[in-house]
């Protein structure tokens, strides 16, 4: 049985790991869609309700197999949190991302088409448009609310300014943006607020991209995988990274645990009552959802935390998160 959470403000409990779908159609190489409604399957016979996928995973194919699958299982067995606002690669857009009031309230009807329901649980702004005021998006995510569209609302990759900026416009019922052991970014501030507002944090690529498991082997990642252009996964970055996933395995072992189980129950070791994670790890294969969902069972003390931490302190990971237009397109708060 998993362990629960209350979501946000909401009043409503929900199991403390999710599953993020990016990968079945999306990033990570060429996906099986058979073995992707097989992990879905296996996820929800485990317990896990949360389902996050996104309208720019596969330009919306993502969604559409989401939709298959909740058509299969029933909608009322599933929370389905999606997103809106990241347009890279699309046509007839000349900016990364787009939070215009009409841009979001046309793709919410679309991603309601798309997934087959008539509301979506958690709504999310993918990423911010610093073109729109903070104001204007949420403002319009509000009346997705009241027109019973959206239950929730949530921001991804925003700091703390922006984040109190929204909640004071429309209750803002989860943050999520990317914490590992080795991105720490969000506890420069972000997860205070969240702390202090009552927003479940929600961490995607919580295994580091599957980097922190141990089982990547970079060199022989396909030339589709976008984690070929990280610089956590090129060269001596790459190297030296995989140095701290030895000592990583070397910690697990001990407990005789996986790695990936390891960085999981260290996030989950961050729920003290009253700040609430949920981690929401990708992947496509179901024995890796088993293995996860394994990781809420696993309790660490406070020392082990702490060695943890130290282990995997900041001037120890090698390499940006992103470059480009990606990095441009997160915001962060001053370390």
């Amino acid at each position: 049985m998993i362990p629960t959470l209350e979501f946000g403000r909401t009043g409503v409990a929900l199991p403390v790991i999710g599953l993020g779908c990016s990968g079945i159609s999306h990033a990570y190489g060429r996906a099986n869609e058979d073995e992707s409604f097989a992990t879905l399957r296996t996820a929800l016979d485990l317990g896990v309700t949360m389902l996050d996928t996104s309208d720019s995973y596969g330009h919306g194919h993502n969604e559409t197999i989401i939709g298959h699958f909740v058509r299969e299982v029933g909608r009322d067995r599933v929370v389905i949190a999606t997103k809106v606002g990241d347009v890279r690669g699309l046509p007839g857009f000349s900016k990364p991302a787009d939070n215009r009031p009409e841009h979001i309230l046309k793709a919410c009807d679309a991603s309601l088409k798309r997934l087959g329901v008539d509301w979506i649980d958690v709504y999310y702004l993918h990423r911010r448009d610093r073109s729109v005021p903070i104001a204007d998006s949420v403002g319009t995510l509000a009346r997705l609310v009241e027109a019973g569209k959206v239950r929730w609302i949530g921001l991804s990759e925003v700091n703390s300014k922006t984040l109190c900026e929204a909640n004071a416009i429309h209750p803002v019922t989860a943050l999520q943006s990317e914490y590992s052991l080795w991105t720490r970014d969000p506890e420069d501030g972000v997860l205070d607020v969240c702390r202090e507002l009552r927003i479940t944090f929600v961490p995607f690529s919580p295994l580091g991209r599957a980097f922190l498991t141990g089982t990547v082997d970079v060199a022989k990642l396909p030339t589709d995988d976008f984690r070929t252009a990280l610089p956590r996964f090129q060269g001596e970055a790459a190297s030296k990274n995989m140095n701290l996933v030895r000592r990583l395995a070397s910690f697990a072992a001990q407990r005789k645990v996986t790695p990936a189980q390891v960085a999981l129950a260290w996030l989950l070791a961050k729920n003290d009552g009253v700040t609430t994670v949920l981690p929401i790890p990708g992947t496509k294969r179901p024995k890796y959802v088993a293995e996860n969902v394994a990781a809420t069972a696993i309790g660490f003390s406070a020392t082990e935390v702490a060695e943890l931490d130290n282990m995997f302190a900041r001037d120890a990971v090698e390499g940006a998160r992103y470059t480009g237009v990606a990095a441009e397109m997160i915001e962060v708060d001053p370390q």
